[in-house]
């Protein structure tokens, strides 16, 4: 248990409400609370966002003794906002610290942890980073920053240069995957501090996320007009720039072709026009889609629904940090998976519970191929759930940070 008089400072760039702030930064937060650890959050909140959702945010927090701390999240003009932001977050940093006497200041990726590195330098107190990825690399490879535009060039020189700077600078490293913290040996700042990096994957609240069972799946399929007869495969979450919804649809397509009655339920805000014309260009009948909004609260009733669970992200560089968060709640419902390899340790957690198939390949033999493997699939939903615990379960999570804040803080402590 930790001394209740250590207090900690933890500051993100991604608003608490919004959906990586309900399942990412929450969860942690109220169970490190709950072993005694007094946190204040820093954060960028949208105003939208904070409005609609910020009173029902707040009274968790309260209810979980977080202090909470939002400031303004700005989007225009496009890099000078974020500078703005971070030196909002520097300042306050600086004022709260002054008040509460920080015994460590945790980040949650790169803008937090350039005010995280000031409040190291020039108070002393012990930097957590928690990097959640290359993202500097992950700005180039989605097409954000366009290297051939000098002003974009000289914005990733300058958080490469950052991320140097805390790599050697930061007292411990969170990665999310075994292959990110790999990558992140090689690096000089690094090389022999494998003692530095603790591996932390997106995990999840298995409490929120039941597993499947008849009552739920008819109850969803109810909701979602789906015959109980159809096969259903389904995708939960944004499809941005990372995740191949071209390609996806074209397993589907492949899917499909086994079971004529299948459908393709996406769980997701996006607009479904977009996915509906993807599908058109990919020969899919758009009449074959079920596409649904859902807050958290809903979604595992709606992807009760399915009977397999896909996700195809784009398997570069910047990705072997990356741990997709639909892995773990998908899993935690029982649902065998269908993903490609390539990213983070998707591949290897699939190999080790055998809960799903990692697709080498983006064609449709390898389709056939892959569909052949996930029907041969022996494990069931307890089996697959009781798999995913040992990789995702949040209460994991919880102790592996609790075990960093602690050699933080008493490394503080020895130092004063």
């Amino acid at each position: 248990m930790a001394d209740p008089n250590q207090s900690v400072l933890y500051i993100t760039y991604d608003g608490l409400p919004d959906p990586l702030g309900r399942s990412q930064v929450l969860p942690y937060l109220t169970g490190l609370a709950a072993r005694g650890w007094k946190i204040t959050i820093l954060s960028c909140e949208k105003p939208a966002r904070l409005e609609k959702d910020g009173a029902a945010v707040q009274l968790l927090c309260a209810r979980a003794g977080l202090d909470w701390q939002p400031l303004t999240y700005h989007k225009w003009p496009p890099v000078l906002s974020s500078a703005y932001d971070g030196e909002r977050l520097k300042r306050s940093a600086m004022r709260l610290h002054r008040q509460r006497n920080f015994a460590l200041v945790h980040c949650r990726s790169y803008i937090p942890a350039a005010a995280g590195l000031a409040l190291k330098q020039r108070r002393g107190v012990p930097l957590l980073f928690d990097m959640r990825g290359f993202w500097p690399d992950e700005k180039v490879e989605g097409n954000s920053w366009n290297l051939d535009k000098s002003l974009f060039r000289m914005v990733y020189r300058h958080f490469k240069t950052l991320e140097a700077r805390l790599l050697t600078e930061a007292d411990h490293i969170i990665s999310l995957t075994h292959e990110g913290k790999s990558q992140l040996l090689t690096r000089p700042q690094l090389a022999g501090a494998d003692d530095r990096i603790t591996v932390i994957p997106c995990c999840v609240d298995f409490d929120h996320f039941p597993m499947i069972d008849q009552a739920t799946r008819k109850s969803a399929r109810s909701t979602l007009s789906i015959s109980a007869e159809a096969r259903v495969l389904a995708y939960l979450g944004s499809i941005g720039a990372w995740y191949l919804l071209d390609e996806m649809l074209d397993f589907f397509r492949v899917y499909a072709g086994r079971h004529p009655r299948a459908r393709f339920l996406f769980v997701t805000h996006d607009d479904p026009a977009l996915i509906r014309a993807a599908a058109s260009r990919r020969g899919v009948d758009p009449g074959m889609l079920v596409i649904v909004p859902g807050s958290r609260e809903q979604v595992p009733r709606l992807m009760a629904a399915a009977d397999l669970g896909i996700f195809f992200i784009a398997p570069v560089f910047s990705k072997t940090a990356s741990s997709p968060t639909k892995m773990g709640e998908m899993l935690a419902l029982g649902l065998p998976l269908v993903a490609n390899a390539g990213v983070g340790d998707v591949a290897r957690i699939i190999a080790e519970t055998r809960c799903g198939v990692a697709v080498e390949r983006f064609d449709d033999a390898a389709y056939e191929q892959t569909i052949d493997q996930a029907e041969a699939l022996e494990t069931g939903r307890e089996e697959r759930r009781r798999a995913a615990l040992a990789w995702f379960d949040v209460e994991l999570g919880i102790e592996r940070y609790d075990r960093v804040y602690r050699d933080l803080a008493g490394q503080a402590k020895a130092r004063k």
